[in-house]
């Protein structure tokens, strides 16, 4: 039986274990890098405020943001939510996503095998644009789409005290 004869529930479990074979990602690495990225922003001095005066529940918070990437990265359907309504209020532009890419890319490197950190940062790069361009529309700015800092792609150096 070819893919497109299958159910939806078996479809969708053999693109998760091809994604899986293919880069390694479990639902245990998805909160490792989830636990440890939020560590990093917290003590961000760019984004830790911003965060830390929005996030009452922490755990909560770590949660969703678990049920999101495994969405992402797994297209598990965990996740039930609206991320650009979450982010159209925040007080962020093009230094705040770079920034975000930037230690994202870190802990994605430092904490997961080369193509488990490919596959999650070509997706963080894809939710960065929709994100940055949906805030600059909601504040009625148009943002022509650029090519994001190289630390946010390759590996990059440890983020001290991460």
């Amino acid at each position: 039986m070819g893919i497109d004869a299958m159910p939806f529930e078996s479809r969708r479990a053999q693109i998760q274990d091809e994604i899986a074979d293919r880069t390694g990602i479990d639902e245990a690495m998805i909160e490792r890098l989830v636990r440890a990225f939020y560590r990093r922003v917290v003590d961000d001095p760019l984004l830790g405020p911003i965060f830390v005066e929005r996030i009452g529940d922490w755990e909560m918070h770590i949660a969703k943001m678990c049920a999101f990437w495994s969405s992402v990265a797994l297209m598990s359907g965990r996740y039930h939510g609206q991320p650009m309504t979450a982010h159209l209020p925040l007080p962020v532009d093009t230094p705040h996503f770079d920034r975000w890419l930037t230690l994202f890319a870190a802990t994605a490197h430092d904490l997961c095998p080369p193509a488990a950190a490919a596959h999650f940062l070509e997706r963080a790069h894809r939710i960065a644009d929709s994100l940055e361009l949906a805030v600059a529309a909601g504040k009625g700015e148009i943002k022509p789409r650029r090519r994001r800092p190289a630390a946010t792609f390759g590996p990059v150096p440890a983020v001290p005290g991460a």
